[in-house]
């Protein structure tokens, strides 16, 4: 099942388009998601790279770690994406920047390992201590 999905920042003053089918929709528990989203997890869908386009606006860069940079609106802080060096095919985007985050169902949590003591996982989706286990095909 393709989709074509649109969504972007709280201001709209940055707009994408994404096409193609969405995997690896997770809640993510890390620190790095958590302090720069102030929230206490992220959940993200992965799309290929060349199914994503930045539609209106130009999204502020930030280099998170060695291994990773995100994108976000420079003007009212909504946090897009996500874009590990290592996989250059894939981006991940917040399901919740999406005009209807609804489209996307999570399949799991992962990095439960720094999850906050107060967040109570009552929702029966399966937990990773770290990083989701690569599929096996």
């Amino acid at each position: 099942m393709s989709l074509v999905l649109e969504g972007g920042c709280f201001c709209r003053a940055v707009r994408y388009r994404v096409g193609g089918t969405p995997w690896n929709v997770t809640h993510c528990h890390c620190t790095i998601c958590r302090r720069l989203s102030a929230a206490a997890f992220v959940t993200w869908a992965t799309v290929r790279t060349e199914d994503f386009a930045i539609v209106r606006g130009t999204p502020a860069r930030l280099a998170s770690s060695d291994r990773a940079e995100r994108t976000f609106c420079a003007r009212c802080g909504t946090p897009l994406t996500f874009h590990l060096h290592a996989s250059p095919d894939e981006l991940d985007l917040t399901v919740c920047s999406l005009d209807d985050p609804e489209a996307l169902t999570p399949e799991d949590h992962t990095q439960t390992a720094t999850a906050l003591s107060w967040v109570r996982l009552a929702d029966g989706l399966p937990r990773h201590d770290h990083e989701r286990p690569p599929v096996r095909a």
